[in-house]
């Protein structure tokens, strides 16, 4: 599965605007029988929506350690979700992480391209949160079983 993730670009002007595909703003995601995590960050210097870091192989619980504490993120992520039927699917979803405490310019900027990102890369399940202790292997498939 490729993944295209959108290098935006932040003006002051006209907001947040699409900069282009570039050879660093794809990631491919192939299916494994575990977690598939990807950070994006808002370069606030560059005004770009950049990755942060891919994490493998780790769980919704032990992805809390990587989040900042005080600091927003994107995460998109593919996981593996076996429905009561039997049949096992791999989500791709988008999480807003913007925990209380954040500087209110941060949360705007994130919060500002969100949309846009969401909307560029074509993700569907998309959820918030605002303490990453909710981030839990509980939570997450709450959230997809609306989905299924």
């Amino acid at each position: 599965m490729l993944v295209f993730l959108p290098v935006l670009i932040l003006d002051a002007k006209k907001g947040l605007g699409l900069c282009g595909f570039g050879r660093s703003s794809h990631i491919r995601i192939t299916v494994y029988s575990y977690y598939i995590f990807i950070l994006v960050k808002i370069d606030k210097d560059k005004r770009l929506v950049v990755l942060d870091e891919e994490l493998e192989g780790i769980s919704p619980d032990e992805l809390k350690d990587e989040l900042p504490e005080r600091q927003p993120r994107f995460i998109v992520y593919s996981y593996k979700y076996q429905h009561d039927d039997g049949r096992v699917s791999y989500p791709l979803c988008f999480i807003f992480s913007s925990p209380v405490g954040c500087k209110p310019e941060q949360q705007m900027m994130y919060a500002g391209s969100k949309n846009k990102l969401v909307q560029t890369a074509e993700l569907t399940k998309v959820f918030e949160i605002r303490n990453t202790e909710d981030l839990t292997e509980e939570w997450l498939r709450e959230k997809l079983g609306f989905f299924h």
